[in-house]
């Protein structure tokens, strides 16, 4: 539970503050003392009689009724005072920053118990234990540094660890990113990230409050939950990004499919991020640096800006300038040549020996107001043109306090965002210091700026609620799941039902022992035929596989030597088809439900791992967004000559069988590999299918 005793409280008591502001108890006390809290502050310590000029308390039962205490003592004191707080003293939230607990040993984890005990009982909310606390405008309740530049607009930054959180700050300060409120929640007994933003959604004002959040995530406890309210807070006009730590190492077992080796906790995490909205990153810098992207965007005159995709580049120095131009167009942004009166007329206005076809190099020696000359031009004149980033570093040659003076004016002025790339933060640190201290943000290296604005506007908005059921017979599919008995892979007729439930097109196929009836389809359905053997897992491996078989001679050759591999149940025969091979599987992970996977085909499945998730049920768009986001997407959708695939069938395979998976939880892997798609179709090859009850 989050309350205002906890928020904006309007008496606070630090249990352990001291004067070495070395270690946390002192430290807390400066940070909460410099940030001018406003309320009554008590100290309870009972070696010192003066804390950074503070009376004291020496015991908890001298201080009068108090909203909030910090807790900076050894963690087998913390659960003692928790009660006799709350109880005694009326204290209503807690922040612990004291380790020691869960984290480390199971005696430890029985005094976080008895903690969250005591609060669940007096209606407390709790913060921590094992973190650096909160701060918001109100109070500076944590004990570390560097505090960032607070602004009622600026982000939202909850992390699941302390240490990490600092360092994300560190980060974000030498940018200028400004922030609204920064919590660390420990080891999050009571609350975490999910409740955080459960808290900022229901409560949410577009008027007052941040409409960007930054997540540290180390743990998804409830994906539901972080699904529902980070979906709802994007709707809302916020934009969201995390990090999620500790996603690399497979949580499967040993597999036995395609979909079983290549699904991992991380498939997971990008499935219900895609889902969400959650712009992901994968450092510290690219949080930070996307934070900055929202920020300039949100500052923007013009905030209808998310449709970017084609870029000027104003610089005074060339090499940047084209490792941007690559770093754009590497994520499919446009930086288009400009040309015509206008680029003409810039140019006459430029020193001679400037560029205008972009990047627009206004040289070494370009003045402040051939900056401003080339920002116009793109602002007022250049219609192809979406945004503007500004590479303005010190040559040693221009004033760059001016030359930063007027790419303020610019940002204020124009309704393009302009995106400032100043990178002598050494050279020139007062002059980018000065320029961020008048509410902007810098990115210092060009290409972080330009691989993290691809994330985003690669990142699709949250998913709608519904689910697609046209043409699924989920009666029939209920009936054959409750009709098999027995865990384990289900025999290919049930798998092939079960798909056909589902609309999902599948080749003709007949599964026998019987050798005259597999050559009686073979004559119906008509050669070249495929046959298979049923039983071995991996087919390919034990030469259970056979193509192009033409006669019923040659058809039946392949059944007496089929039936002699070991663990051979039967043989499966298909008729051949041609097509491009492409993947679709999913796998049941615990907490997230189904995650869903599609991308290339047969072999190249495992050999390049090519692969994006989702989570079910997916739309439309979801499936969309997977099959554009693989790197094979130029193969599938047609290169130098070569005819691509139906992709909107492709996407309705990829929802039919999600939906498929929304009312067969039982079903914990499906591998459908491969499918067998050009301009025209997608169809099923082979399936396997895993059910445990």
């Amino acid at each position: 539970m989050i309350n205002r005793q906890l928020l904006h409280p309007e008496s606070i008591v630090v249990i352990g503050g001291s004067n070495n502001i070395h270690k946390p108890g002192g430290a807390i006390i400066r940070n909460l003392i410099n940030g001018h809290y406003q309320g009554k502050l008590h100290v309870v310590n009972p070696k010192e009689d003066k804390v950074q000029g503070l009376d004291v308390f020496h015991q908890a039962s001298e201080i009068p009724d108090t909203e909030l205490a910090i807790l900076v003592v050894a963690a087998r004191f913390c659960p003692d005072y928790v009660e006799y707080l709350a109880r005694e003293k009326n204290v209503k939230a807690f922040i612990i920053i004291s380790a020691g607990f869960g984290e480390e040993t199971k005696a430890g984890a029985e005094l976080e118990k008895q903690i969250l005990d005591s609060c669940e009982r007096y209606g407390c909310a709790l913060i921590g234990p094992n973190c650096i606390g909160l701060l918001n405008a109100w109070h500076h309740s944590v004990f570390t540094q560097p505090i960032p530049q607070l602004h009622p607009k600026g982000v939202d930054f909850i992390s699941g660890s302390g240490a990490t959180a600092v360092f994300i700050l560190e980060s974000a300060v030498i940018k200028g990113l400004p922030f609204h409120s920064v919590w660390s929640i420990g080891n999050g007994k009571q609350i975490g990230i999910e409740d955080v933003l459960q808290y900022m959604d229901e409560k949410f004002d577009a008027e007052k409050d941040s409409h960007v959040k930054l997540l540290y995530i180390e743990n998804i406890s409830n994906p539901d939950k972080l699904l529902f309210h980070a979906s709802s807070l994007i709707r809302k006009g916020c934009r969201i990004a995390a990090i999620k730590a500790g996603s690399s190492e497979s949580g499967s077992r040993a597999a036995s499919s395609h979909t079983g080796a290549i699904a991992s906790s991380d498939s997971a995490v990008e499935a219900l991020f895609r889902k969400a909205g959650i712009v992901r990153c994968f450092s510290r810098e690219e949080l930070t640096t996307v934070g900055c992207i929202f920020s300039t965007l949100e500052n923007t005159q013009n905030q209808s800006n998310m449709n970017m995709s084609k870029f000027a580049i104003v610089t005074h120095a060339g090499g940047p300038g084209v490792m941007l131009t690559d770093a754009l167009s590497k994520g499919d942004l446009q930086v288009p040549k400009l040309d015509g009166e206008k680029a003409e007329e810039l140019k006459s206005l430029l020193f001679p020996g400037a560029s205008v076809s972009n990047p627009i190099d206004i040289l070494a020696t370009g003045t402040p107001e051939h900056l401003g000359l080339a920002i116009d031009y793109c602002e007022k004149y250049f219609d192809n043109i979406d945004a503007i980033m500004v590479i303005f570093g010190t040559p040693g040659l221009v004033n760059v306090y001016e030359a930063y003076d007027v790419l303020h004016q610019k940002i204020l002025e124009c309704k393009k965002p302009i995106f400032p790339i100043l990178p002598s933060v050494h050279t020139a640190g007062q002059e980018v210091e000065d320029f961020l201290q008048k509410g902007h943000v810098n990115f210092s290296d060009e290409v972080t700026l330009a691989t993290s604005l691809v994330r985003i506007l690669k990142t699709p908005l949250p998913a709608p609620p519904e689910v697609e059921l046209f043409g699924i017979d989920v009666p029939r599919i209920r009936e054959i799941i409750g009709g098999i008995h027995e865990n384990g892979y289900i025999t290919p007729n049930k798998a092939r039902e079960l798909l056909s439930c589902a609309k999902i097109p599948l080749v003709p196929e007949m599964v026998s022992t019987s050798k005259d009836e597999l050559v009686a389809f073979a004559e119906k359905i008509g050669y070249p035929i495929v046959a298979k053997v049923v039983g071995p897992i991996h087919k390919s491996d034990v030469g259970g596989v056979t193509l192009n078989i033409r006669t019923a001679e040659h058809l039946s050759l392949e059944f007496d030597r089929m039936m002699h591999i070991p663990d051979a149940k039967a043989v499966m025969i298909q008729k051949m088809m041609k097509g491009k091979e492409i993947f679709i599987g999913a796998k049941y992970e615990e907490k997230f439900g189904h995650v869903v996977m599609c991308g290339l085909g047969g072999i190249f499945i495992e050999v390049l791992k090519d692969v994006s998730s989702g989570l079910a049920p997916l739309s439309y768009a979801e499936a969309y967004s997977m099959i554009h986001s693989l790197r094979g997407y130029k193969i599938l959708k047609g290169t130098r000559g070569q005819s691509g695939i139906n992709i909107q069938r492709y996407a309705e395979v990829i929802v039919r069988l999600s939906t498929l998976l929304r009312f067969a939880t039982e079903i914990k892997e499906i591998d459908i590999n491969p499918l067998l798609a050009d301009e025209n179709d997608v169809i099923a090859v082979d399936v396997r299918i895993l059910i445990e009850k």
